[in-house]
């Protein structure tokens, strides 16, 4: 059976990006870039926007107050363009022009449940906020990763990514520090139908 992960990078007030921030809000580090290349293989799950978004960047789109892409930025797009991709949406046409990528238009949760039940490698959200959102609540999210940058964009910061969640509790199975100020907090959530009646145990 595969595993569900969903995850995020966000900055500290919880934004997926920032208006005029570079990838990574710029803060990468060495320690965080190794490890992200240890990362297991995946089939990534994502949506239209995310879709017409990251394949944009890898045909060669520059993000938006950039003149060119960074290096690391580069090689995270070719590990995504060389990954199996599984694009949910009722929107785009077939066939998807990015490399590796499966066009479904049937209901997510019912495909992503299928996928797992049928599967045994991991499944890897990309982005889409709407589509976490969606699984988290039908349950189906095994592992619930967030990558927290240190930075603050009040003033900027684009996509609230828990907006619209329900109430989530959370177990903590991993968390770690990447080049002395980038941290990681890994879940295992459980959709709560109501607050917890007394302090958790």
């Amino acid at each position: 059976m595969s595993e569900l992960l969903v995850n995020f990078i966000t900055s500290l007030d919880g934004y997926a990006a920032g208006e005029g921030w570079p990838g990574f809000w710029g803060l990468e580090g060495p320690e965080y870039l190794a490890w992200l290349g240890e990362q297991p293989e995946a089939t990534y799950l994502m949506g239209a926007n995310t879709y017409r978004l990251m394949s944009g960047f890898a045909a060669g789109e520059v993000p938006q107050g950039q003149d060119e892409f960074r290096p690391e930025e580069e090689e995270s797009v070719d590990g995504l363009t060389r990954a199996s991709k599984v694009v949910f949406s009722s929107s785009l046409e077939e066939p998807l022009a990015w490399a590796g990528s499966t066009l479904v238009r049937d209901d997510a949760v019912e495909a992503v449940r299928a996928m797992k039940s049928s599967g045994s490698g991991l499944l890897s959200t990309l982005g889409s906020l709407s589509l976490c959102r969606t699984l988290l609540r039908a349950g189906l999210v095994d592992r619930f990763r967030v990558v927290m940058f240190p930075v603050i964009t009040g003033a900027t910061g684009e996509e609230r990514i828990y907006d619209g969640y329900p109430d989530v509790a959370l177990e903590m199975i991993e968390h770690r520090t990447f080049d002395g100020r980038i941290q990681l907090v890994e879940y295992t959530p459980r959709v709560l139908d109501h607050p917890p009646l007394g302090a958790p145990a």
